[in-house]
């Protein structure tokens, strides 16, 4: 269960990070994703919890705020991020996945997600739009495995600046 929750966690903000590169203002971002099964994480012992966050880390990420089904997390976006159409964010591995056909029309973006990790398999698709140079919100689709264990999940994204300086928050790449 843990892992599913962190997978599905990594490809939402991966997903919601990288929406947040095009064209946007730089600086701090709130990021909040809300799915199903972050709605189940409050019945997850505070032991395996801790090797939850300690295994988010080994990939690089720090545990978000999770509460009443959202994940909370802030993400630091550069001026160089920000000045992408088509991050090469996108095309990056990431979990063992990867994005594909990262498309930019106006104001919206749309792409693929192709898993081929041992441990997560399957393909969605993540899809939003920027409401303003401060706001965006999206949602991403995946059905596959995790596990060996049969999942189709839809979670929804939003994010919103918060300030120009990122203090001690480190961008992404």
């Amino acid at each position: 269960m843990r892992k599913i929750l962190l997978s599905l966690f990594l490809l939402s903000v991966a997903s919601a990070a990288g929406a947040a590169e095009n064209n946007i203002r730089p600086g701090l971002w709130e990021v909040t994703t809300t799915s199903m099964l972050l709605a189940l994480v409050p019945q997850i012992p505070p032991d395996q919890m801790q090797q939850l966050t300690s295994l988010a880390k080994q990939y690089g990420l720090d545990m978000p705020q999770i509460q009443n089904g959202a994940a909370t997390s802030r993400v630091c976006i550069t001026q160089q991020m920000a000045d992408e159409k088509i991050p090469s964010y996108f095309h990056q591995n990431q979990i063992g996945c990867s994005f594909k056909n990262a498309v930019r029309t106006e104001n919206s973006y749309a792409m693929d997600l192709v898993c081929t990790n041992p441990q997560l398999k399957g393909n969605g698709r993540a899809e939003g739009t920027f409401t303003t140079p401060e706001n965006f919100s999206g949602w991403t689709i995946f059905k596959g495995t995790v596990q060996d264990r049969p999942i189709n999940e839809h979670a929804d994204t939003s994010g919103r600046w918060i300030s120009a300086s990122c203090d001690t928050v480190k961008p992404p790449y």
